[in-house]
């Protein structure tokens, strides 16, 4: 018989939107790499997820050299009625504080598997 206190399907309270909202909103310069790794999802599904939170308003997106440069709109509703009364600023403030997920290296441009320290020596 089943353990009737295990979870009958595995779902988070936070969406994948929200998550790479929030990740975006502590490093505005972050990979598309990155966020998919913190996440667990591809760079595709990622790429998607950004391109409909940039469509809605709830940021812009520019280049900067070779890397995508992100700016959280933080005066923006959320989308659903219940909620659209709300900004997205308390929501990004209340995690704001949060660690960011293992496994995502800010700002270096290094890969699994990289072998350097943190001088950038081998």
């Amino acid at each position: 018989m089943a353990d009737e206190h295990e979870p009958r399907t595995s779902w988070t309270f936070l969406t994948q939107h929200a998550r790479v909202l929030l990740m975006i909103s502590r490093d505005p310069q972050v990979r598309v790499r990155d966020l998919a790794a913190a996440c667990g999802v591809t760079e595709r599904a990622v790429q998607a997820v950004i391109t409909d939170l940039e469509s809605a308003g709830y940021l812009t997106r520019s280049r900067h050299g070779r890397r995508n440069h992100y700016q959280v709109t933080h005066h923006t509703h959320f989308r659903h009625p219940a909620e659209a009364q709300h900004e997205i600023a308390g929501f990004l403030e209340l995690f704001a504080d949060l660690s960011p997920p293992t496994g995502t290296d800010r700002g270096r441009d290094t890969h699994p598997g990289d072998r350097r320290d943190h001088d950038g020596r081998s």
